[in-house]
Order: structure tokens, then C-alpha cells, then sequence
């Protein structure tokens, strides 16, 4: 079991930056790769940026390569997500989740076994 946590969202204007941080509970974090996706108002949920569970392979999506990055310390049992640059369509709540993914499966929200809240987070023109 894996208890995640997301926090660091807010409003900011456009070409701001703001980290996202993943907290999870559980000895077995490192165990698992983990993903960033982000979902607005009427929309699907979309892929981000997803990180192996070793911090080795990271996978961007095409809107936010370049401006994103995701990293992790498994000893702190916590993923980041570092956006910089960001823009109004960038508007979502942002969640992260966890779990045992390989290839491209890992942009596919119905492959992630663990889930936070979410954190929403809103950038203005």
C-alpha cells in the first residue's frame, strides 16, 4: 500500500514557475515508477511526465518538454515536478501516481495502482 500526497500548487502568471512535490508513505516507494498528470475542468486526465523507480527514464509529454522536469529522492519517498515557464493552458489540478509501469504503458492513467489528491494549479495571462 502507498499513500501519496500531492502539495506546491498555486496561482501564478504566465512564465512563472512553481514545484510540485509527491509525498508517499510506505517502505516500498522505490519499487514503484511514478507519473505526473494533470486534468482541467471538462477534460480528460493527461499524461505529463513520468520518472522509473530508480530515477533513470524519465517520459515528458510534447507540451511540457523543455519547461518540466520531473525528478525524485527515493530516501525522502518523494517525486518533484518543476515547472517552469508556465502557461495558462498549463491550468489543471496536477496528480501524481504510483505504480509498477514499463514502456509506454506509463502514460496511461488506468495503469497507475495509487493516486493523491491532487493539487490544482492556475496560471493567468
Amino acid at each position: 500500500q502507498v499513500l501519496l500526497a500531492e502539495s506546491g500548487g498555486g496561482s501564478v502568471q504566465a512564465g512563472g514557475s512553481l514545484r510540485l512535490s509527491c509525498a508517499a508513505s510506505g517502505r516500498t516507494f522505490s519499487s514503484y515508477g511514478v507519473g505526473w498528470f494533470r486534468q482541467a475542468p471538462g477534460k480528460e486526465r493527461e499524461f505529463v511526465a513520468a520518472i522509473s523507480r530508480l530515477g533513470v527514464s524519465t517520459n515528458y509529454a510534447d507540451s511540457v518538454k523543455g519547461r518540466f522536469t520531473i525528478s525524485r529522492d527515493n530516501a525522502k519517498n518523494t517525486v518533484y515536478l518543476q515547472m517552469n515557464s508556465l502557461k495558462p493552458e498549463d491550468t489543471a489540478v496536477y496528480y501524481c501516481g504510483a505504480g509498477v509501469i514499463t514502456g509506454s504503458a506509463k502514460e496511461r492513467p488506468s495503469r497507475y495502482d495509487y493516486w493523491g489528491q491532487g493539487t490544482q494549479v492556475t496560471v493567468s495571462s
